[in-house]
């Protein structure tokens, strides 16, 4: 499904990893796929407001929604926020007894030009800035790619304290 009907196809998620396919019914809506987040990521380390070191620490407790889909013969008002409030629900308690520790922090990349982020503002996700326009690997900036918004949904109301021990 991701590898026919999204535009980024199907690649392996890196690090830890849980993915959710969504039905109603016996209709399936959705697929969505939730792997290890970016390295560094300025907007998203400025916003924490951690050390390098804090970084490396606790790096795990941030989970990138790598994938999401709503399979293009569905429509629904609405659907997309609520799949994703529902998984934000969700995934903490599925990750705790797969990895024995349950994330503080989502975060997600929205493709500039491509998609606005409207389900992501809809179900109170965070907009903290953009890309440079390069993978994580370019570092002299010589395979651009599309700048994406970078947003964040905290999944604690102390997820800043989390994040911030060493």
């Amino acid at each position: 499904m991701i590898e026919r009907y999204h535009y980024l196809g199907y690649k392996p998620l890196p690090g830890a990893q849980i993915r959710y396919l969504v039905f109603s019914g016996p209709h399936l809506l959705a697929a969505l796929g939730f792997g290890a987040a970016a390295w560094a990521l300025a907007p998203r380390d400025r916003f924490i407001g951690w050390t390098a070191e804090q970084r490396v620490h606790n790096l795990h407790l941030v989970v990138n929604n790598a994938r999401f889909l709503i399979l293009p013969w569905v429509s629904s008002q609405n659907l997309a926020s609520r799949v994703l409030a529902g998984v934000a629900r969700r995934l903490p308690k599925d990750w705790q007894p797969r990895y024995g520790y349950q994330p503080v922090l989502l975060e997600t990349f929205v493709e500039q030009g491509r998609f606005r982020g409207t389900c992501y503002r809809a179900g109170n996700w965070i907009q903290v800035g953009q890309t440079q326009g390069r993978g994580k690997l370019d570092r002299h900036t010589r395979y651009p790619l599309p700048v994406k918004d970078i947003f964040l949904y905290p999944l604690h109301k102390r997820f800043r304290r989390e994040l911030r021990t060493s």
